[in-house]
């Protein structure tokens, strides 16, 4: 795993970029590209207080908003052409929307979301409410 930048989105967050690429045969490698972001809760973002709380009693004080994209069977002279497009791509099509000053509340209402679909997966830290 390798670093490769830090960028600052104008909301205020920052991405943290990686290459995991690793070798699959001697001539070819799985290109890997992972961007991690922390999204810090606050009461503000959700409509209800409970919701606030449930939210946070699940993923705690920070939920990690991750992406990934890989490349499978890439040549090894084409490795850093490959991971540098799909770079590009994100910052292109991923980077107007993350930097919107709304997607810190909306990230933190998809993870409340996320427990009310899927509460069966929570209930031992929902505990009786």
């Amino acid at each position: 795993m390798k670093h490769i930048e830090n960028l600052s989105l104008p909301n205020g967050l920052t991405l943290h970029v990686w290459d995991v690429s690793r070798q699959i045969a001697a001539d070819t490698v799985k290109v890997e590209l992972v961007i991690k972001m922390d999204v810090a809760f606050d009461i503000s973002y959700f409509e209800e207080e409970d919701h606030y709380l449930k939210t946070r009693r699940v993923f705690g004080p920070v939920a990690n908003y991750e992406y990934r994209k890989e490349r499978t069977f890439v040549h090894n002279s084409e490795t850093e052409t490959v991971l540098r497009n799909l770079l590009d791509d994100f910052k292109k099509d991923a980077l107007p929307y993350l930097g919107k000053e709304e997607f810190p509340r909306k990230f933190s209402q998809s993870k409340y979301r996320e427990i009310l679909q899927n509460w069966y997966k929570y209930k031992d830290r929902l505990g009786n409410t």
